[in-house]
């Protein structure tokens, strides 16, 4: 049998073990190790699983994830994503569809310090459901709201999932978030408008707005200065060349902490919370991204990704058809794969791939990222759709299907647009590097 074939045979068997719900890490480490052991034998399997789980754990380059997770964690105890929220209330009120919108620039901002979709979605259904709710909007519009907005924590920088995809494509992270700067606040204003469009042209979704005063506006602006250090700190360092990510995540996750207790938001207790559950999600992202590098040295070993080249050549696949049929993959794989995992599976497949079409792996990674947001809001399973109904079961799934929807248009209208212009990923990277 040759390699390639135990390579797809052993593929199979890592969607059926996924499909029986075995966690990820392990479905990605036993086709890892037992394909090592299939192409070569036991010993070189043994010696492929110790030497990468060394190099992964050892390796300076993810010590910035469990900083911005931990950051992420007390920016979340301080209630730094309730007061943005009301500074948004603020500053968008008198627009109808004002808290909608509200709770997405709200979402952007807390994502850019949280760096995860699931915690930006958990924690404004917690503050901006309840108050959509007592201002009259409709619970599917509301939904649909904070599941969109929930998509940009891990787009706008720092993202754990460009910090992953750069570790496993070799892709420098700086590069990565400067790339995805400015798609992420494209998408912010795409589901802006959305909402603004949808308040105003569907009726019964959105009652009328109050008005409130320019100083009113202006001293809202000013009130979530924690979070403008923040960013400045840690995006600020990274882009000006002052800190490296690693660097600018452990000043920033320290400086959460003493704004935090300076501003008697953070106690000893909920450091304490906080430092568990940083340890907690960071030893479930090492052991999938572990598992990630064992099936990725399988399948280089294998030689797959260079029968796919050859294969897709052959046949005359021009470079866009190759990209539509890697996007519509990620789209189905959305339906049962959380982001990270559908990440560390495929790049190791598709990046050979792109890249011998001469389409660029900054450039991909942002892609990626964006339909791996689409992948957390469509319907039928959606990961930030069943978030939201978890921390809000009086929502029914057919009322968050039906608020999302209009929503989809705008990542799809940005995959788009990345054709049409790659420059909107790549312009800032070059400018600053």
């Amino acid at each position: 049998m040759s390699a390639s074939i135990v390579g797809l045979l052993f593929i199979a068997i890592m969607f059926v073990l996924l499909f029986l719900r075995t966690p990820v890490w392990l479905a990605l480490a036993i086709c890892g190790i037992v394909g090592n052991a299939a192409l070569s034998n036991i010993q070189v399997a043994q010696f492929m699983a110790g030497s990468t789980t060394f190099d992964m754990a050892s390796k300076y380059g993810l010590s910035v994830v469990p900083l911005f997770v931990l950051m992420g964690e007390i920016a979340t105890s301080s209630r730094l994503s309730s007061e943005l929220f009301s500074a948004a209330r603020v500053i968008m009120s008198g627009l109808r569809g004002g808290l909608s919108v509200a709770t997405i620039c709200a979402s952007g901002a807390f994502g850019a310090i949280c760096g995860s979709s699931v915690a930006t979605a958990a924690t404004m259904t917690r503050i901006a459901m309840p108050e959509m709710r007592k201002a009259g909007y409709a619970d599917a519009f509301s939904a649909g709201s904070v599941a969109a907005g929930g998509t940009l924590g891990i787009l706008i920088p720092p993202s754990i999932i460009l910090i992953i995809y750069g570790a496993i494509a070799e892709q420098s992270i700086p590069k990565l978030f400067a790339a995805s700067m400015i798609p992420g606040i494209v998408l912010l204003v795409l589901y802006a408008a959305i909402a603004l469009f949808v308040a105003h042209r569907v009726s019964g979704q959105v009652p009328a707005a109050d008005q409130v005063s320019f100083g009113d506006r202006l001293k809202a602006s000013l009130e979530p200065w924690q979070f403008y250090l923040l960013f400045i700190v840690t995006i600020g360092g990274i882009y000006s060349g002052i800190f490296s990510p690693n660097e600018a995540a452990g000043v920033g996750t320290f400086a959460a902490i003493v704004i935090g207790f300076l501003s008697r938001r953070l106690t000893v207790e909920s450091l304490i919370r906080a430092l568990r559950t940083t340890t907690i999600t960071s030893a479930v992202l090492f052991m999938i991204i572990i598992g990630a590098s064992m099936f990725a040295n399988f399948v280089v070993q294998t030689r797959l990704p260079n029968l796919l080249i050859e294969t897709a050549q052959a046949i005359g696949l021009g470079p866009l058809m190759i990209m539509t049929l890697i996007i519509i993959l990620y789209i189905i794989l959305g339906c049962f794969l959380e982001g990270i995992g559908m990440v560390l599976i495929t790049v190791p497949v598709f990046l050979p791939i792109i890249t011998s079409y001469g389409y660029d792996p900054v450039w991909f990674g942002v892609l990626v990222v964006i339909v791996v947001e689409l992948g957390l809001i469509t319907p039928p399973v959606g990961m930030n759709l069943f978030i939201i109904q978890a921390q809000a079961p009086e929502v029914s799934l057919r009322a968050l299907y039906s608020g999302i929807a209009p929503f989809l248009i705008a990542p799809v209208f940005l995959i788009l647009l990345l054709f049409l212009l790659p420059g909107l990923a790549l312009w800032l990277p070059a400018a600053l590097y």
